[in-house]
Formats: C-alpha cells, structure tokens, sequence
C-alpha cells in the first residue's frame, strides 16, 4: 500500500461559493464488499470551503501501470453534514497512490425539516468504477467524420468554439428518463479524463488521451451532432456512444493540470478544414479498435518518452494536425495571449485584479489588491493563493491555465453564466 491524497471542497450549489465549518466523515469502502469502515471523523473546512492535507492508504502504483485484476485505487465514502442543508454522501471516491484527488461536494438547502441534522434528509451519489477497470459496453464504431448541419438547422460555426456547457444526457439517447446535466466543459473533460484513464500514467499520456477526449467532444459540438437528431443535449454519458460521464465524480490534480493547460486544443485530420476528428479509443486489452488509439498502448508510448504528438500520429496518423480553437465562450475577456507576472503593466492585469476581488468576497483566504493594472507582489501573491485553492501550480503568474481558472470561478461566484447559459 500507498498514501494517496485527498482535498474535500464543499460548495452551496445554488451560489458555489464555499462553506465554511461543514462537517466531513470519510470511511474506507473495503474490495471485498464488507462495511465501510470510518477512518476520518468530524473534520471541518476551512474559509475556503476545504479539508486538505489527507493522506489516506491507496494501493501499489504497478497494479495502475499495467491490466489488473486488482482494483488500482482505493474508494472511500465522503460524508458531508451542515445545518441547514442536505447532508451529501459521495460513495466511491477513487484514490491512487502519490497522486492528490480532488473532491467536490455540491450542497443543497433544506427545502423542509430545517434545523438539526436527520438522516432522512441524505443525498446520495454511487461513483462507478473506472472504465478500464469496470465493465462497460465497448464504443460503437463511427465514421471519424460526418456531415455539416445544414442551413436549415442549428447555427453552423465557422470553426470550433470551446463552448461554456456541455449538456450531458445520463443515459442512452432514446432513453427520456435519463437525468440531463449542464457541465462546464473544462469540467466535463476533466471528468471524462478521470473515469477513462488513470492518474498514475505518464504524463505525456495524458495529455494524449485528453487532447482525443476534447477532439471528439468538439467534433459533437461543431456537427450538433445530437441536436439534428431531434435531441436537446451535447453528449451522452454511455461508452456505447460517446465518454463516460459519472456526476460528482472526483477529479485528479495530474489530470486537472492538463485540462486546464490544453483545454481548447483539438486534432483534425486534412482535408477537411474545419471538423475536428472525432477521435475514438479503445483499451485495447478488453477491447479492440483498428486504426484508433488504445488507452493501454498510448501508455506503453508515454513510458517509451514519446511525447503526445508523436502518441496521437501513431494512432490516428502521420497527417493530423493540432489546432487551438480560437474562442472559448462564457468568460468575460479571452486570454490576452502574453504571462502576466510581476512587471506587468496593463488593462489585463486590471481585469486580472477585479475577478480576483470578486472571488475573494466568497474566498476570503485571497488576499484583496488594488485595481490599478500594476502585477506587483501583493498580485502575485493573491493569484498565488488562488492557484493553491483551485489546484493549479502555486507559480504567481498568470498563464493561459490560470487566466481560465480565474475566469471560470469568477463567472461561477458572480452567476453570470446563470443569466444566460449557452451552448
């Protein structure tokens, strides 16, 4: 065995701002199907809404580095209790050796039996088991490219846009009854990431795997693929079509880097000219896909140092090309293209500084600064606590990966993207 890491974030749903002085149980779920067992008790957040620093038992990174009969990771139950509110249990939040997993907790508010903590009030959320580890119906295969919407239907864009949602319908497309969920798409991708792949791989793999996961989710999005079928979703969260989706899932601070440094970049394969290539995978030890990557050999790859690039050209050929879609919708100003750091001075570092403010109000371990353009110390140092609480590297400047950050969890404690959220 092996320590993994945890941090808890408990957030009110209705605002997502942080909650402060909740309440965290965690309990260890044992392989052999016994009873969870408590092993964390009566932890409490902090002014941002967080329990960190939770170092818990994992299983040998080599039972991730290969196919095993060993489940790679340990699941734990994460209880959450505040009053005036729901009390939350996430069961089966996946933990691999040396890696820092991040949980949300979405709290809701007691519409009746206010007052004291009842456990008829429960909300409960079942995490499934990896796909490489679990059983799921392998991917139908596609045509890597389809058809344009015609003029007749939805807007057709010019080029790829990272859209502000990705509504995920939970289930198979037929089926009504399935739960629809409007997602953030770094957050849907960082999703996917975690129940797709693991963790542990190299780190070239996964960005790999993500840059295919983003392409094939784009390829949804630019052919509305779903919506000239009659339907009012992005993606579904069935492998037999699409990705594996699992609401409130947890992500990985590994996976989470990547996502947030590559999230608008996608792979096409000429001579088309704008679709991005529906790229489809396979594991490749459970499951076959000629002329597609495999998750199993794009590791095999990572550890050989191949980079992505290389990764991907072996899978989907010598002659696709990597793009960066050039809009990114729902943010209030698209990155300026330039690092703010210390030193600089400009209207940039000024919107830099008013997001900051405005988080702060509900983050109040972000220290407050002057809006006046200037990236000095005290700039660095609040964006520097920021990047701590939301998982980025702690550098104190702002890169493309951070002015996103910023910009989503602005957007989110501000609730502009409530007014008018689009796809």
């Amino acid at each position: 065995m092996q320590d993994g890491f945890l941090t808890v974030s408990v957030l009110d749903k209705a605002t997502n701002r942080p909650i402060e002085n909740a309440t965290v149980n965690i309990y260890s779920i044992p392989q052999d199907g016994e009873r969870a067992t408590l092993v964390l008790e009566n932890l409490k957040t902090n002014s941002s809404g967080q329990v960190t620093g939770l170092n818990l038992p994992a299983p040998d990174i080599k039972f991730s580095q290969q196919p095993s009969d060993v489940r790679p990771y340990s699941q734990y139950s994460v209880e959450t209790i505040v009053d005036g509110y729901e009390t939350i249990i996430i069961e089966g939040t996946q933990l691999f050796p040396t890696v820092e997993a991040r949980q949300n907790v979405p709290l809701i508010a007691k519409t009746r039996c206010r007052g004291s903590y009842s456990r008829q009030n429960e909300e409960i959320y079942d995490i499934g088991d990896n796909t490489l580890y679990g059983t799921y119906p392998p991917k139908i295969p596609e045509s890597s490219l389809k058809p344009l919407p015609p003029p007749t239907g939805f807007v057709v864009l010019d080029n790829p846009v990272v859209p502000e949602f990705i509504v995920v319908h939970d289930g198979l497309p037929e089926n009504k009854s399935a739960k629809e969920y409007w997602v953030p798409f770094k957050d849907y991708i960082k999703n996917v990431a975690s129940s797709e792949i693991y963790s542990t791989w190299p780190t070239q793999t996964i960005y790999s795997n993500v840059i295919a996961i983003i392409s094939f989710t784009l390829n949804r999005v630019f052919t509305e693929w779903y919506r000239n079928k009659g339907y009012n979703f992005t993606i579904t969260s069935t492998t037999v079509y699409d990705h594996k989706f699992i609401n409130n899932r947890n992500f990985f601070d590994t996976i989470n880097v990547v996502v947030d440094a590559i999230f608008n970049t996608y792979i096409k394969r000429p001579p088309t000219s704008r679709q991005p290539l529906l790229a489809q995978y396979c594991d490749g030890k459970k499951s076959q896909c000629p002329n597609q990557m495999t998750q199993w050999g794009s590791k095999d790859l990572g550890a050989q140092g191949k980079d992505f690039e290389a990764i991907l050209r072996y899978f989907y050929g010598d002659e696709i090309v990597f793009e960066k879609a050039p809009i990114v919708s729902g943010v209030p100003v698209s990155f300026p293209g330039e690092t703010l750091q210390v030193g600089s001075n400009n209207k940039y570092v000024k919107t830099v500084q008013n997001q900051l403010n405005a988080i702060a109000k509900g983050y109040p371990a972000i220290p407050k600064v002057r809006e006046d353009g200037i990236y000095g110390d005290s700039t660095a140092e609040s964006v520097k606590t920021f990047q701590g609480i939301f998982g980025l590297p702690q550098s104190g400047v702002v890169d493309f990966k951070t002015w996103y950050e910023i910009s989503r969890v602005y957007v989110a404690v501000t609730k502009i993207a409530s007014l008018n959220p689009t796809i």
